[in-house]
């Protein structure tokens, strides 16, 4: 059964190598994508056309969402029983203070800057998965939370997984070329684009 992580980003270029990233370092792991903070409300509460969204194990959260931005995505999570007990990262081009310390006060489980370089994005994608998906004993998955099966506690939690498939290595070279020119220039698109949208 593939381990579900829910990516909340606007940028389609984050997206596309995030993907490719974590295609290359654990293929077992299934990226589901919010678009923006609305959306991904949705998605976790399987709301709408997200009736039967899975519930992930995994939250990447971008802090600069349209709609609704990751802070009050992440203040919602937090605040909700059955949503609460999901490990929420950060993951964020924005290396301010305030960034930061708002986030843990919000209780994200870790804060990430986003790197500027593929090599490093790559590097950093494989890190969450050594460490999130592999090493860190998850909550349990139950479809209905606040009704656990006789016997069981709702905190209850499931074996340490085994590494699954993971692979160790890199890209192979001639598609991390490619992958860090196209990372490089999407990365600092983005940044302006985001420096814009915090200058209105």
């Amino acid at each position: 059964m593939p381990l579900e992580v829910l990516v909340v980003e606007d940028s389609s270029g984050d997206i596309r190598l995030t993907r490719e990233a974590f295609r290359d370092v654990n293929p077992f792991i299934h990226l589901e994508v919010a678009h923006d903070g609305v959306e991904a409300m949705a998605f976790l509460r399987r709301q709408g056309v997200h009736l039967n969204a899975p519930r992930p194990d995994l939250i990447l959260l971008d802090l600069n969402l349209p709609k609704m931005d990751g802070r009050q995505v992440l203040a919602l999570i937090k605040e909700d029983d059955t949503l609460k007990t999901i490990p929420t990262v950060i993951l964020t081009s924005s290396e301010a203070e305030a960034d930061v310390l708002k986030s843990y006060q919000l209780q994200a489980n870790c804060y990430l800057s986003k790197p500027m370089h593929f090599e490093a994005f790559h590097a950093l994608v494989k890190c969450i998965n050594d460490f999130w998906l592999t090493k860190v004993k998850l909550p349990q998955q139950r479809d209905n939370v606040d009704e656990p099966e006789p016997g069981a506690h709702a905190g209850y939690e499931r074996s340490p997984k085994k590494s699954r498939g993971t692979k160790s290595g890199g890209t192979k070279s001639g598609a991390t070329k490619s992958g860090a020119t196209k990372f490089d220039a999407t990365r600092r698109n983005n940044e302006s684009d985001r420096r814009q949208r915090s200058a209105h």
